[in-house]
């Protein structure tokens, strides 16, 4: 049975895009948001969040609980992802497998771990930590990458198996990292694929890059390019339906065109199940 139920395919919700949840008119499967822009005391974004809640499931995705960091894991932080928790009663939640501040001074990005057994362990624990805190299961999402660290044992996709596989929790497996990775480091995103078990996969994303000449960049302004849409069929053939996002967060489209990206992973996910349907 699988460790997370299958939403269909969501979009995250933004600013742009509030009046068609307050109108009722954002008819999408479910909705992800970033958890820290609704840990605020009141306003507008709760009001939004209550509405959509109430239209379909939401996910709460994190990006600055500071998992594999050497700080301790933020009290406060905790206590507000809490509270959002028991207000909304997210599908799942969700957080990034990185560092992003050191003495409580924030980077205000997403950087890669060294992919050590050191590594692991801390990051395991502290996963558990906040799985005990929060009384849940949750997921690790794969960020992309700039640079490499010579003292790494292991590739990254055997890091964030055994990450999953050591603290119980989930992989939200963003395809788009994968392939920007790839490009950047020089390793067959399929061997990523492959070296992940299909019964920890609880969500993915999709997304846009940009190319800077010498490496991609994780951008989010974009469309989802077309070698993406590739690797999602291979990831969809080998995980089966997975709850699929479109991240879109700069130079962010028009209502429709985010929910037509939506419906393109939808046809793409429906044409590889039936394909594999037809064989078996």
């Amino acid at each position: 049975m699988p460790l997370f139920s299958h939403l269909g395919h969501g979009i995250g919700l933004r600013p742009p895009h509030y009046p068609r949840v307050l109108d009722g008119t954002a008819h999408v499967d479910w909705f992800e948001v970033i958890s820290e822009n609704f840990m605020i005391p009141g306003g507008r974004p709760l009001e939004v969040l209550e509405k959509a809640r109430r239209l379909a499931p939401v996910v709460l995705h994190g990006v600055s609980m500071n998992l594999g960091g050497t700080d301790p894991l933020s009290e406060s932080h905790l206590c507000e992802l809490e509270r959002l928790i028991r207000r909304f009663d997210p599908a799942w939640v969700s957080e990034h497998l990185c560092w992003g501040a050191f003495g409580r001074h924030y980077a205000h990005d997403l950087l890669p771990l060294p992919y050590t057994e050191e590594a692991l362990a801390h990051v395991v624990e502290r996963i558990r930590q906040v799985q005990d805190r929060l009384g849940r299961r949750i997921l690790v999402e794969n960020v992309s990458s700039y640079l490499t660290f010579t003292h790494s044992t292991m590739p990254e996709w055997t890091f964030l198996g055994a990450v999953a596989e050591e603290a119980d929790c989930g992989i939200l497996l963003d395809v788009n990292n994968i392939y920007v990775s790839a490009v950047n480091h020089g390793f067959a995103p399929q061997d990523y694929l492959a070296g992940l078990s299909p019964e920890r996969i609880g969500q993915m994303h999709l997304a846009g890059h940009s190319d800077a000449g010498t490496h991609l960049v994780d951008t989010h302004d974009h469309p989802v390019p077309s070698p993406v849409w590739s690797l999602y069929r291979e990831a969809v053939r080998r995980f089966g339906p997975v709850s699929t996002l479109v991240e879109w967060d700069d130079r962010i489209p028009a209502f429709e065109e985010l929910v037509a990206e939506a419906d393109r992973a939808r046809t793409a996910e429906a044409e590889v199940i039936g394909i594999i349907a037809g064989v078996g």
